[in-house]
């Protein structure tokens, strides 16, 4: 139960509601239900339009001094992405899943445009700073621990090579991309690579260890231990190293990433007043 607890965070399950919801509006026949022009699909529509509205309370609370008396930045912030999931599910639940209009669909895809930006832009707030909203961790904090790493050879000065072959891989690991594909996929290659050069430096450290310890009775009686030393001495190397570059790659990233998001939303907000007016006018 405490495994499931610890996995299985507020987020993770917020995900799994919506993930479900989705899976049964498009294979639920709701049109047999829910009408977009009346009833229950009517206020879908108004109800989730609604709610993408209100997104803009954070960006002005954010900007404005005297929305304090709304509540604090972090709330807004939750509630921004919370709404930026549930407005856009209820209005896929106002159309059925289906495509209508030319007006309605520009608005559906428009919606669907800023909600998925504002997922991807979740995701890269996540990896610049943790947490909902908590600044967990800043660049010159991560670059202090990468040094404090490099400072601490006392563990493993009887490997004198070792130190080298850390080095060499990191320098392997943040080699500059050689195309913009490259440097586009880097965030999410670098997992992999990082896990290939910690399998080639366990493969070094074991070789290193087996050729001292022919040498040294003391090494041979504690090699596992020492290897253990090592391996966790270079494994948090690396990934300070790695966390110190991610975090540079992914503020570019989220600055990039408020370019577009922003444009996306206002287009929404066109295209549903728009559609909102033809529906009621026409």
């Amino acid at each position: 139960m405490n495994a499931l607890a610890r996995h299985l965070t507020p987020v993770r399950a917020f995900g799994l509601v919506v993930v479900a919801a989705l899976l049964w509006g498009y294979n639920g026949h709701l049109e047999r239900y829910i009408n977009p022009n009346h009833g229950l699909g009517y206020w879908l529509g108004i109800v989730g339009g609604s709610l993408m509205l209100i997104l803009l309370i954070y960006p002005a609370r954010k900007r404005v001094e005297w929305l304090g008396v709304l509540g604090g930045v972090g709330g807004w912030f939750r509630a921004h992405m919370t709404l930026g999931v549930v407005g856009p599910l209820l209005v896929l639940f106002h159309s059925n899943f289906t495509l209508g209009a030319t007006n309605s669909n520009v608005a559906l895809f428009c919606m669907l445009l800023v909600s998925g930006s504002g997922l991807i832009g979740r995701y890269i707030y996540s990896r610049v700073y943790g947490g909902w909203h908590d600044h967990k961790a800043t660049l010159e904090e991560l670059q202090d621990t990468a040094d404090q790493l490099r400072k601490q050879t006392s563990t493993v000065a009887v490997l004198p090579e070792l130190l080298s072959a850390i080095e060499a891989e990191e320098k392997r690991l943040f080699r500059p991309a050689r195309n913009p594909l490259g440097a586009l996929l880097f965030p999410v290659t670098i997992g992999l690579r990082s896990v290939m050069a910690r399998w080639r430096l366990h493969s070094v450290i074991q070789r290193m260890i087996v050729q001292a310890a022919q040498h040294s009775p003391t090494l041979a009686a504690h090699g596992a231990r020492l290897t253990n030393t090592a391996m966790n001495y270079a494994a948090r190397r690396l990934d300070s190293a790695r966390r110190v570059r991610e975090h540079g790659i992914y503020v570019k990233m989220f600055s990039l990433w408020h370019v577009a998001h922003v444009p996306f939303f206002i287009m929404t907000l066109i295209a549903g007043v728009v559609h909102v007016i033809s529906v009621h006018v026409y």
